[in-house]
């Protein structure tokens, strides 16, 4: 005879690990705006900012961020995980010119 389930043991480690994650996206979110220098921005600034990204409909605009963040990430670390898996199909993509504000460095 099988042993049975203890739901509500298993729904509140489920609830438990969800609050974990939840901790430790925010935790992240703060260390990006940190090391993204927009700690010294006002904070209505940053919500600006991110409501913009975040309402951005233009499939170009979406694009340009991504490859700004992901310029960020590869600045920062070295090598950025998205990167090592599409190698090949963004080799092109490197060549192009960007512009000076998403040079890393760049004021």
């Amino acid at each position: 005879m099988r042993k049975p389930r203890d739901y509500d043991a298993e729904l509140k480690a489920l609830d438990d690990k969800a609050r974990q994650l939840k901790a430790r996206k925010r935790e992240q979110l703060g260390e990006l705006v940190i090391a993204a220098g927009a700690d010294a921005l006002p904070i209505e600034q940053v919500a600006g900012a991110l409501l913009l990204a975040v309402e951005a409909a233009d499939e170009r605009t979406k694009e340009a961020q991504d490859a700004r963040g992901a310029a960020f990430f590869r600045a920062k670390s070295g090598v950025c995980p998205s990167a090592r898996r599409d190698d090949s199909t963004h080799a092109a993509d490197s060549s192009s010119p960007r512009p000076a504000s998403a040079e890393p460095g760049a004021a």
